[in-house]
């Protein structure tokens, strides 16, 4: 009976100084982590706010909405998928689902692989001061507003007085009229998209080259490596993963060509090339007034980049080992 009590009073202190110390070190580690949970509010409560409380307004596709009532009263006239039917039966709905996909597949096939170019030669800058510089030429643009960049556009190619049509007769050549005629909407489109964006983008890229080895670059140095074989064999491989990642949210948003800047560089003569979805919602609801509709054409566009988004998704898991998830 001794041997069983003194077992006893041996093992009980031992329990408690174990949750003790599982409970000191959770208190610890939760005293380190506390600056960042407190940072993460910030995104959360973005989140929160400007994400998802803002899905409710999503009833509104199913409802006949008049503005200012609320999504969920007994006066709510529920009309089902009659605003998906509207707009699947238009007559411009092809029109514009085409120029939104080719704005995009042009900011996908163009304007991305120019970001990832800019950063291996970004990298390959080797006096310090001249690639910081570079860099922050190239990204001052993304930060200029859209309505200043559309009236730099306005002043350089104008048909009237624009610099580069007064080149053009200074050359010989005949005027071009690039903001009104629908040919060159979508040149004009992607080409100021580049300018503005490309630094901006690149930025991701740089941050991922910046994270290689440099043992790497010098292993292949001794063995006679050149730096476009280094580039070839060394920084895009390494990088490959988070090109992946951005070309996954690239294609994920699709869709979703923002309305902006159309609508500042479109006139009636270049609808044919510059109506997109996103500015047919702009019309039908800040203008006409139906924001059921408008709202029936945000959920199209989401479910569609959704589906892109997992179709691509598990198209990366199958030819690589990148995925979102």
């Amino acid at each position: 009976m001794g041997k069983i009590h003194t077992s006893r009073c041996n093992t009980a202190p031992e329990v408690r100084v174990g949750r003790a110390g599982k409970k000191g070190y959770r208190l610890t580690q939760l005293r380190r982590e506390l600056p960042y949970l407190i940072m993460m509010l910030i995104p959360t409560a973005f989140f929160l706010i400007f994400n998802y409380w803002p899905m409710f307004g999503l009833s509104m596709a199913f409802q006949n909405y008049k503005s200012g009532a609320p999504f969920f009263s007994a006066n709510t006239e529920w009309v089902g998928f009659q605003w998906f039917e509207r707009l699947l039966s238009n007559p411009f709905f092809g029109r514009w689902v085409r120029n939104t996909l080719i704005l995009s597949i042009y900011n996908i096939v163009i304007a991305f692989p120019l970001s990832i170019l800019m950063a291996l030669l970004l990298n390959e800058i080797r006096v310090r001061w001249l690639r910081k510089f570079t860099a922050n030429v190239s990204l001052l643009p993304y930060f200029i507003s859209t309505t200043v960049i559309v009236g730099i556009m306005v002043n350089f190619f104008s048909v009237d007085d624009g610099i580069f049509n007064a080149l053009l007769v200074k050359l010989g050549g005949t005027r071009i009229d690039f903001m009104g005629v629908s040919k060159w909407f979508r040149t004009m489109y992607t080409g100021s998209g580049i300018w503005q964006s490309t630094g901006f983008n690149a930025v991701v890229f740089t941050a991922a080259i910046s994270g290689i080895d440099p043992t790497l670059y010098e292993a292949a140095e001794l063995d006679g490596s050149t730096r476009f074989k280094n580039i070839l064999h060394i920084t895009i491989p390494c990088i490959l993963p988070t090109i992946i990642i951005m070309l996954l949210l690239r294609i994920g948003s699709v869709m979703s060509v923002g309305y902006e800047k159309i609508i500042l560089m479109y006139t009636p003569a270049s609808y044919e090339t510059a109506d997109t979805l996103a500015t047919y919602a702009y019309r039908a609801g800040i203008l006409d007034g139906k924001m059921s509709l408008s709202a029936a054409i945000g959920l199209f566009n989401s479910v569609c980049n959704l589906v892109l988004l997992l179709i691509s998704n598990w198209l990366a898991k199958r030819v690589s080992d990148t995925s979102l998830w």
